[in-house]
């Protein structure tokens, strides 16, 4: 996020049941296909209350967050 932190876990407040923690955008290497290339990489936590939300769905979201992330066009449009 805008603090400039690479990895935090946000804690619930009451009588939330989950919460996303964005954390910065850095210029890191990756491997894709077998190269090796600089890529502007970004953490993503999420703390939720498992007596309200199972594993399997809330990883499921973090996925969904992930995908629209990468491919915002999908939630912009291409305009």
């Amino acid at each position: 996020g805008m603090l400039g932190v690479d990895s935090f876990t946000p804690i619930i407040n009451p009588p939330q049941i989950a919460i996303l923690g964005l954390n910065r955008i850095a210029q890191k290497p990756l491997v894709k296909d077998g190269d090796i290339r600089i890529a502007n990489v970004m953490n993503l936590s999420l703390t939720f209350d498992h007596r309200a939300i199972d594993g399997a769905p809330a990883a499921r979201f973090l996925g969904r967050v992930k995908h629209y992330l990468e491919h915002p066009e999908e939630v912009f449009g291409n305009e």
